[in-house]
């Protein structure tokens, strides 16, 4: 699909490949190695794609600069992120190779991330609407409160379903928001289509988020990627949220109070217990719902072929397996 989606986009696309790599470009050796690394292992751009979309559905185009400098901001800032949990989460392999962590050192990581930053604040430094470079800046203040949150939280294991959105807005969302919002901003969209896609945004966030959750709670989908680590790293998320709801209070405050020592003893006897309760299907349920209200979101939009795929791409997050 994102290749269907990738030709669609045309001339955009391109315009966009091409600005972020010459926005890694440098005559250090080391850090050109780096980049040409993370370069190659990229994933499948899904902030960009989101970018260049709204971008087309508001319009009708996507191809003006300040809208291709977003994108291209959006992935620069997406990747450096990225770097930066690998280090703080001692990773050693993402998409199914190895961090910049594992190959170099965490120091040699924490620079590049910071590098990426520097070259995604160099793109919208100038963009005419100061409120595109607001709208990052503020993702980027959202991502540290959650992740400060999310250590409060894992260490006293009180987490509520509002704490849980709160987590996922500041770690996820915000990201979303900011990669949409700034294409509205760029193409002068009107203060009721900020609005949509605000909303928008705001929606295919937390369902990205939380079907991620859903995942880490599914072995049976094989998607490449461990599962229980949310547990192992006491986090309680939607599927957890779940079962605490369904299961008696003891049990509930029993696996709480586990969850400062989690083991696989503790991780197989909650996965039994998601699946004898049938949490899972409740953190669906949960899941399409916040899809249904993105896709509600934007109804007002005219049809086009870009809306189709803003809907699509809505609907994929409760099948996608990667």
């Amino acid at each position: 699909m994102f290749g269907e989606i990738q030709r669609f986009l045309g001339s955009a696309w391109t315009d966009f490949q091409r600005c972020f790599a010459e926005s890694l470009q440098t005559d250090i050796p080391l850090l050109d190695q780096v980049n040409q690394y993370l370069l190659a292992h990229g994933g499948k751009k899904l902030r960009p794609t989101f970018t260049l979309l709204v971008a087309q559905a508001l319009r009708g185009r996507c191809d003006e600069q300040c809208v291709i400098d977003c994108a291209v901001a959006t992935e620069l800032l997406h990747t450096a992120t990225l770097v930066h949990d690998d280090v703080a989460d001692d990773s050693a392999i993402r998409r199914g190779v190895p961090t910049v962590t594992a190959l170099y050192s965490p120091s040699s990581a924490v620079l590049i991330g910071d590098f990426w930053l520097s070259r995604a604040v160099d793109r919208i430094n100038e963009h005419p609407d100061r409120r595109v470079l607001k709208v990052f800046s503020k993702c980027f203040g959202d991502l540290a409160e959650g992740e400060m949150l999310q250590l409060e939280k894992a260490a006293r294991f009180d987490t509520t379903d509002a704490d849980y959105r709160r987590i996922i807005y500041s770690k996820t969302t915000s990201f979303f928001e900011a990669s949409m919002l700034s294409a509205a901003y760029s193409v002068g969209a009107t203060e009721q289509e900020e609005e949509m896609v605000r909303r928008y945004a705001f929606h295919i966030g937390q369902s990205f988020q939380m079907m991620d959750d859903i995942l880490d709670y599914s072995p049976e989908l094989s998607i490449g990627k461990p599962t229980g680590q949310d547990l192992m790293e006491k986090k309680i998320t939607l599927p957890l949220l779940c079962l605490f709801g369904k299961v008696p209070a003891d049990v509930a405050q029993r696996i709480r109070e586990r969850m400062s020592h989690p083991d696989t003893a503790l991780v197989d006897e909650v996965f039994s217990l998601v699946q004898r309760y049938d949490a899972l299907s409740d953190a669906r349920s949960v899941l399409e719902a916040e899809i249904g209200q993105a896709v509600e979101a934007i109804a007002p939009v005219p049809a086009s072929q870009a809306k189709d795929y803003l809907v699509e791409l809505a609907r994929m997050m409760a099948v996608r397996t990667s």
